[in-house]
């Protein structure tokens, strides 16, 4: 997988296993732990990616507990950490809940809002939390078809109304799910021009990896059929990968 990110273009890596409690017992210190094996690894190998901290988490009761007392952690020790809600049913008082951390000072990024099932019944719950300042990471491979015409569409419609900052590869694997974002920054391109795009994929990641204040953040602006610009290159892509519940 890193040899695939690298040939890809992406220097910069969040390492983002699960967390929920029952299911996936990682933790903030084993995450670091495993972190710094992999990297290791990565150095004997002479794979040019660097690695960062992070993961997706899950909702629980104790989760504001936990963050603050360090048990789970943001992206690359930051305020800001990946939330992921159930899949198929709306959680109950989630609105709440990110409004809460919010005020805390412990920012949310909602993992694929696109891939929700129940995006199609409930899309002003998106709308809601976007506007009190929950930012928004869209997968790659919804943009590109990978997971199918809805989730293209949510994704395609989300960019359009400019409501994302964040394309993510969440990489699983080497042949499902493998950790690519060079095809999905370009599909972006075509849809925002490349400036935004580039917004999605460096500005707004490294942005976040260097804690700045949300202020400094803001999603790409939507707007589908403009002008496309001339290309510009990156330096850095961000990818966000998973392997179950041990993910990189």
């Amino acid at each position: 997988m890193a040899r695939l990110a690298v040939a890809d273009g992406i220097e910069v890596m969040a390492c983002t296993p699960h967390i929920m409690a029952g299911v996936y017992s990682n933790s903030a210190a084993s995450i670091r732990a495993d972190i710094a094996t992999l990297a290791d690894q990565l150095r004997l190998a002479g794979i040019p990616l660097q690695l960062v901290s992070g993961a997706d988490i899950h909702l629980s009761p104790s989760f504001a507990v936990d963050f603050a007392s360090g048990l789970v952690l943001g992206l690359n020790e930051s305020r800001y950490f990946l939330l992921e809600p159930p899949h198929h049913v709306m959680p109950p008082r989630l609105e709440d809940f990110a409004f809460a951390m919010i005020a805390a000072g412990h920012h949310p990024i909602l993992t694929h809002p696109e891939r929700l099932t129940w995006i199609e019944g409930q899309y002003e719950v998106v709308e809601r939390l976007y506007a009190a300042g929950v930012l928004m990471q869209i997968t790659g491979g919804s943009l590109t078809g990978r997971f199918g015409r809805r989730p293209q569409y949510w994704a395609e419609k989300m960019l359009a109304e400019g409501r994302v900052h964040l394309l993510a590869t969440d990489a699983h694997d080497t042949r499902k799910r493998p950790p690519l974002l060079a095809e999905a920054r370009d599909a972006a391109a075509r849809l925002l021009g490349n400036e935004e795009a580039q917004r999605l994929v460096v500005t707004n990641p490294l942005y976040i990896l260097q804690n700045v204040l949300p202020s400094e953040l803001r999603s790409a602006s939507g707007g589908l059929g403009r002008e496309q610009k001339s290309f510009l290159g990156w330096l850095r892509q961000f990818g966000g990968g998973r392997t179950r519940g041990k993910d990189i």
